[in-house]
């Protein structure tokens, strides 16, 4: 690598001028960066979200979930599957490992879905999701009028206005249940003309569609031909005709009636209500329906396939607007959206993947005083989350740190050479290297968010090592009388080796995490390859710009001609005078230091000695710290991710099953004014039952009986103080039912812990849910506990008496049918409308509403209209709320949220109570959630650390050409986690992902300090030195780089493991603590336990040596294993 210095000092205005561009580049590249908070990763997952209305819990898993969980099977790559059915609603989530092709997978599931034969009622749609996904932004608009024109007005100006400001990709207004067209049919009416509802199904199903008819070519030119023509308007469903051949007569016999009833009723309970079989006799479009018809048909006397509709046939079509009324009308409301109490709409707003975060955000809310203008109806905007400041205040606090910590490191540089030229000239690798490293960034399309900016960061207290060890030995090198070059380029060949293996090392580390799987990997990666741009950089650096530099502006100290930089060593010189010799000892500096060392290293040669003197009680207390070491382990918490810090946190409210929206309301309201009045809070989000969103559905919340809380505090005042006093105020509060508090992690994923149930049966599944559930509630570390099974769901069970039924011809499925054609709108399509999309409702003109109305309710037979109740039973029964199931078997969660200090404390508890249940035969219980995914990250992290070191290893090896040696240096790596352990101990802080991060580069750092001191004590040894006298020149000689470094690498540090920004601390202070306390440690016992270890091994070799020597009369003596003289 010295080569490269040959070149640079032969082209030095070319060095001058890459330089120059370099800067100007780094820095455009440098500020083009995109700004966010982590870098965006792609779930690898793929979320399939049914709306099945009315459905019970039971009946969404046996017609919905259960299918589309075994059909998408045959996807490739697919992992695993979950499926969580409730009350109106099926989610599916299909896992794939990170990296994989989610758009393929996406459209195997789409096409898997397509083929299945589910309730015509079920609407289904694919979800996936990254981190651009999530809202930008989201505001409230409230206002004073109806909110269905607010929500109009809104669509037709602030929503497109949104998404014409740059960087917007979609902006969707949410709160409003929207509305649909309702079908209300007369009954009497219908049955006077011979009609009934499903000839209203017909009709819609018949009308309204653009047919292509091919082409006619008429006089040279060529007309498509299309037929039909689209509903557009109330007045253009009101006209629909209604045909007898659509329907059954009502004037018919009794037994063609019967037929007509019964063939309705085919046609209501194949589609679950929305009544698509046809009538008696008549073309039939579903399975249940045309079983029903066909019924029906054989129980009629008609004389013609289409039943009894003779008696109609001849007369004119009745409009639908004659026998039913149609209206537009607001849709069910299913939740409630607040911000601070007043019932409000969110606009969420989305960007583009290439938009940047920060940039968008200043741009929607610059527009928005002039957007909100527009809108009339005065509504007002308020701003309810923003990525934006925290993103900012995190990068401006890490670059803050940053430059913090580039003085303190200068400082040091400074306070070592006592030389300001030599100091600039090293500190000018800091901003190269970083400028590189920025280039590098820009191509590898990385943004600058938190990892890579703490990666940059961290990077500043070791990418100017390379360049103190070349500086200080071209210090030495430089002498009146020898030529600058010369002396430069023997300064730098002389360290060339050791300095790209101390890089190489460092670098290498972070192989093992390309390899890291699921979100840590993700994560990290990009951390991992911004630090070894920076390392690299500040290698090419030390080697080309810093010699150049050093050429320009350094000058040799004043004094006498010294002719020893070249000499060649005497085999009988003394240490210092062989050491001077060899070159090591160039400068009038060093040649002052051997005959009078410095304070410095007349302090450390008296410890350096009695360390070689007595290596074994070196030792023995060396494996004494190790011991004491490990014993301390157990008192270090830990965590996975950690706390953001960032100034919002969820609270959920889960109340109990079956609780009406009004009754959630009017709880939710105490939790709102708790929140409301703690200090700090500034806005509260209210979300009342499902928002339907599907993107919530899919990957948590909107469960039918919770609130949702989202709370945003003043980013200034202490986030774990509020949380605290949050979680107080909320516990006050009597009858509110299970309240959890979450912070925000800002990464995703599952912040709780979660133990998984699994059991032969429902019953048995509920009771060992229970047991675990109170068991949990129990365990110390954690603030709480719920479970998806902890309460049942009423329902009404209508049992039907098969008999009864079939004696008045009707089946089990039509009576079902006919009930909730009865109860419920039946869905029977769309049509458009001024540009709206809306849904078509056929609802009975007087539902029952109460269960005594229900039973009374009128079944039309082939013997006469009865009672539900002569035909079955009704009763109220409890169900379960959700149904789970993994990988198809049935499974209940429990919720565990930890205490945020110590996971791994909370885990081991929960683990420990787990382990300690009495379940009911057949039932299990498995950890899972944020325990499963940091024992994941943990693991692999560690393995990480072994491979590393095997590398580490490798690279030694094929500098040293040694096995042993190498081996020697690793030594030094334990301890590094003596001072890592005691100091994350000493903190408080968890040691968490980030920490083990910090352990992986402390790998290669704290080698770079062993590589530095014993490649010069080899080359002491090979020029004649015995390894005593070359332990104690060589160690002496490198005390000061290696305290420079060590020391430059602490400070630079010191500012983000203090937090004194308070900002993103969650990353880079525990990975600064880790590094600051390993590199304590093993510099220390580095410079006393190594040379004591090195003694031990290769004079025991020398000695082997001599004997041999003595015993042939030779008088050589030779070189250690592994160095060649780099000349």
């Amino acid at each position: 690598m010295h080569l490269l210095s040959v070149f640079s000092i032969r082209n030095r205005a070319l060095i001058a001028l890459v330089t120059i561009v370099v800067a100007v580049f780094g820095g455009i590249s440098l500020t083009s960066l995109k700004q966010e908070l982590i870098p965006s990763v792609e779930f690898p997952q793929v979320a399939i979200v049914s709306a099945y209305p009315g459905a019970t819990p039971e009946v969404v898993s046996n017609d919905v979930s259960t299918k589309i969980e075994q059909a998408i099977q045959v996807v490739p790559n697919l992992e695993s599957t979950t499926s969580t059915s409730s009350t109106g609603q099926s989610v599916v989530s299909a896992s794939f490992d990170y990296g994989s092709n989610l758009a393929s997978a996406e459209d195997k599931i789409q096409t898997a879905v397509n083929a299945l034969s589910l309730p015509d009622t079920v609407q289904t749609q694919i979800v996936t999701g990254s981190f651009d996904d999530l809202p930008v932004l989201q505001l409230a608009v409230t206002a004073s009028g109806n909110q269905e024109q607010l929500v109009d007005r809104l669509n037709a100006t602030a929503v497109p206005d949104l998404e014409k400001l740059d960087g917007v990709r979609q902006a969707s207004v949410f709160g409003n249940p929207g509305r649909r067209v309702v079908i209300t049919p007369n009954e009497s009416e219908l049955a006077a003309k011979g009609l009934t509802s499903q000839s209203i199904s017909d009709a819609l199903s018949d009308n309204g569609t653009l047919i292509p008819g091919g082409t006619i070519t008429q006089d040279g030119t060529t007309l498509s031909v299309q037929t039909g023509q689209r509903i557009a308007s109330l007045a253009d469903i009101e006209d629909l005709p209604l045909t007898a051949s659509s329907s059954s007569s009502s004037t018919s016999s009794s037994s063609s009636a019967g037929g007509s009833t019964s063939g309705a009723a085919g046609g209501s309970a194949a589609s679950g209500g929305a009544a698509s079989g046809g009538a008696a006799g008549g073309t039939q479009t579903s399975g249940d329906g045309t079983a029903g018809g066909s019924a029906a048909g054989q129980t009629g006397t008609g004389t013609t396939a289409t039943g009894g509709a003779g008696a109609s046939s001849a007369s004119s079509p009745t409009r639908l607007g004659d026998v039913a009324t149609v209206q537009i009308a607001e849709s069910p409301r299913t939740s409630i959206s607040r911000v601070d109490g007043k019932t409000a709409l969110t606009i969420a707003i989305t960007k583009t993947q290439e938009a940047n975060t920060v940039d968008v955000s200043e741009t929607v809310k610059a527009a928005l005083p002039g957007i909100e203008a527009k809108v009339t109806g005065s509504p007002q905007f308020t701003v309810v989350f923003d990525q934006a400041p925290y993103i900012q205040q995190s990068i401006d606090s890490l670059a803050e740190e940053g430059l913090l910590g580039l003085g303190f490191a200068v400082v040091v540089i400074l306070v070592f050479l006592l030389s300001l030229r030599s100091t600039i000239v090293t500190a000018i690798s800091i901003p190269t290297s970083v400028l590189l490293a920025a280039i590098g960034m820009r191509a590898a399309g990385y943004t600058l968010n938190i990892i890579t900016l703490a990666a940059l960061t961290i990077a500043i207290g070791r990418v100017v090592d390379d360049s103190i060890v070349v500086i200080e030995n071209i210090k030495r090198h430089l002498q009146p009388g020898v030529d600058r070059g010369r002396a430069v380029l023997d300064a730098v060949r002389e360290v060339a080796g050791a300095v790209t293996a101390s890089t190489l090392t460092t670098v290498a580390v972070f192989l093992p995490v390309a390899f890291v799987a699921e979100l840590v990997g993700e994560l990290f990666r990009p951390f991992a390859l911004t630090v070894t741009m920076a390392l690299v950089a500040s290698l090419l650096v030390s080697l080309t710009i810093v010699p150049v530099l050093a050429y320009w502006f350094l000058r040799p100290p004043k004094g006498h001609k010294h002719a020893g930089a070249s000499a060649s060593p005497d085999s009988s010189a003394s240490p210092a005078s062989a050491a001077s010799s060899t070159g090591a000892l160039s400068s009038g500096a060093d040649l002052h230091d051997a005959a009078a060392p410095d304070r410095l290293r007349r302090g450390y040669q008296p410890v350096l000695r009695w360390a070689i003197g007595r290596p074994a009680i070196v030792l023995v207390l060396a494996v004494l710290v190790l011991g004491g070491t490990a014993a301390a382990v157990p008192f270090v918490k830990t965590n996975y991710l950690g706390d953001s810090g960032q100034n919002t946190f969820t609270v959920t409210q889960d109340l109990k099953p079956g609780t009406s929206l009004a009754v959630q309301s009017d709880e939710a309201e105490k939790v709102e004014r708790a929140l409301r009045d703690v200090p700090g809070v500034q806005t509260v989000q209210t979300t009342i039952g499902s928002s339907g969103q599907s993107i919530q559905a899919a990957f948590g919340g909107g469960a039918s009986a919770s609130v949702q809380y989202n709370v945003t505090t003043d980013a200034q005042r202490d986030q774990t103080t509020i949380q605290s006093e949050a979680r107080k105020r909320i516990d006050r509060i009597d009858g509110a039912g299970e309240v959890s508090l979450t912070s925000s992690s800002g990464f995703g994923g599952s912040s709780d812990i979660e133990v998984d149930v699994t059991a032969p049966t429902q019953t048995e599944l509920q009771t060992a849910a229970q047991q675990v559930l109170e068991e949990m509630r129990a365990v110390d570390g954690t603030t709480g506990a719920t479970s998806n099974l902890s309460a049942a769901e009423p329902y009404l069970a209508v049992k039907v008496d098969r008999q009864a039924a079939a004696e008045r011809g009707l089946t089990e499925t039509q009576v079902g049918g006919l009930v909730a054609a009865a109860v419920s709108p039946r869905d029977t399509g769309s049509v458009e409308i001024d540009d709206a999309t809306l849904d078509v409702y056929i609802a009975d003109a007087n539902p029952p509403a109460t269960v005594d109305a229900l039973k009374s309710l009128s079944i039309p037979t082939a013997t006469g209209e009865v009672p539900l109740s002569d035909l079955a039973t009704v009763e109220q029964s409890d169900g379960p709320t959700t149904i789970t199931t993994s990988n198809a078997v049935r499974t209940a969660t429990i919720t565990v949220t930890p205490d945020a200090s110590n996971l791994g404390a909370a885990v081991q508890n929960v683990t420990k109570a787990v382990d300690q249940l009495d379940l009911p035969k057949g039932a299990s219980a498995s950890i899972g959630g944020v325990a499963s995914s940091q024992s994941s990250a943990f693991s692999q992290l560690f393995l990480a650390i072994l491979v590393a070191v095997l590398i580490v290893y490798v690279i030694m090896v094929a500098t040293f050409r040694s096995l042993l040696q190498p081996v020697l240096l690793l030594f030094s790596v334990p301890f590094a986690a003596t001072g890592a352990v005691l100091l994350q101990i000493a903190t408080g802080i968890p040691l968490g992902v980030a920490s083990i991060i910090g352990l992986l580069m402390l790998v290669g750092i704290v080698v770079t300090n062993a590589i530095v001191l014993i490649d010069l004590v080899n080359q002491y040894r090979r020029r004649g030195l015995r390894v005593r006298e070359a332990l104690v020149e060589g160690a002496t000689r490198r005390l000061r780089p290696i305290l420079m470094t060590a020391l430059a690498t602490i400070f630079a540090l010191l500012p983000m493991a203090m937090g004194l920004t308070g900002k993103s601390g969650f990353i880079s202070q525990p990975l600064a603590l880790v590094v600051i306390g390993g590199l304590v440690s093993s510099t220390l016992l580095t410079l006393v336990v190594l040379p004591a270890l090195y003694s031990v091994v290769e004079g025991a070799r020398e000695r082997r040596a001599d004997r041999r020597a003595a015993r042939s009369g030779g008088a050589g003596e030779p070189a250690p294993d592994g160095v060649s003289d780099p000349r």
